[in-house]
């Protein structure tokens, strides 16, 4: 594994709910009460945001601020590449999932003449796209613009104009055209989905491992089988959402909690099993929300305990 970088952006104006830019914060706090130096160890960039625009009247009600959102991606993108060009690993903290776009579209600039898999570790598909969407948070609508996907035969909202060409701008981020293929996403944990996303995951064949199939056919079997449809892809992006993990378990500190997903040990080996095939160029951490956990600020430390555990001995 190359050296880490880590990567702070702290944008959340993709959510439907604030706070989740304080979740970086919230997971180096963390790392100090646990008496533990990664934060020092390693270089690190903070990235400018445009958070303040959560303040401003929504326009564009079926993608909320979707032009700031396509700047923080390409910000994101950008800041990958260059990781990726000195030959770090970057490790990419983030706010809300919307810019995880920016991410895996970083990724593939550098890597722009090799296949790219995509592992999203998530309660949710985030297969929306503005004509879907019934809620207008661009933090569900990444895959469907890595996919170039705008599901048009589930539409449910009248898109205008100006929304479409911000979109369009967001699909083309950091390379023109489609980041990854269907065949080359798998999902671990996705059980909080709408029936557009449904539907699109079943025509594009989208694999999803579920919590309930992993503790049935065991996780090392599936495992297995997601490194096996991985196999063709040279290089591999993981994207892991803290709600993946079960909320009553765990804490409720992320913007949609969801119950009956992963406990942190099963985050832990689909991690690093992953990046046990040297496939691996980046790791991203998001949707941690410090306002909104009963816990104090148990989210936060569990994500922390869990990217130290899958980095903190290998850079």
């Amino acid at each position: 594994m190359l050296p880490i970088k880590i990567i702070k952006n702290r944008s959340d104006i993709g959510a439907g709910t604030r706070g989740s830019d304080m979740g970086i914060d919230a997971i180096e706090i963390a790392a100090i009460n646990a008496d533990n130096n990664y934060f020092t160890r390693y270089p690190y960039v903070e990235l400018d945001t445009d958070n303040e625009t959560v303040y401003n009247k929504v326009k564009t009600s079926f993608a909320k601020r979707i032009t700031h959102v396509a700047e923080q991606c390409q910000r994101v993108s950008e800041a990958v590449k260059e990781a990726l060009e000195q030959k770090y690993f970057p490790v990419v903290l983030s706010g809300d999932h919307s810019s995880a776009l920016g991410t895996l579209s970083g990724v593939k600039a550098h890597h722009w003449d090799k296949r790219m898999g995509v592992i999203w570790i998530d309660a949710h598909a985030d297969l929306h796209s503005p004509y879907t969407s019934p809620s207008g948070n661009v933090h569900g609508m990444p895959l469907a613009a890595a996919l170039g996907e705008d599901n048009t035969e589930l539409q449910i909202n009248e898109v205008a104009e100006d929304t479409e060409i911000q979109w369009n701008k967001l699909k083309n981020t950091g390379t023109a055209g489609p980041k990854v293929l269907p065949a080359d996403l798998i999902f671990f944990g996705v059980r909080d989905t709408e029936e557009p996303e449904d539907k699109l995951r079943e025509r594009l064949n989208i694999k999803n491992y579920p919590v309930h199939e992993i503790r049935y056919r065991g996780l090392e079997t599936c495992l297995q089988e997601a490194i096996e449809q991985l196999s063709e892809c040279d290089v591999l992006y993981i994207s892991f959402d803290v709600d993946s993990m079960d909320c009553d378990l765990v804490s409720k500190g992320t913007g949609t909690p969801v119950s009956k997903g992963f406990d942190p040990e099963e985050v832990k080996q689909i991690i690093t099993n992953l990046m046990d095939t040297d496939k691996v160029v980046c790791l991203e951490v998001t949707e941690v929300n410090p306002l909104l956990d009963h816990k104090g600020n148990k989210m936060a430390e569990t994500a922390f305990e869990i990217l130290h555990a899958v980095t903190g001995s290998k850079a």
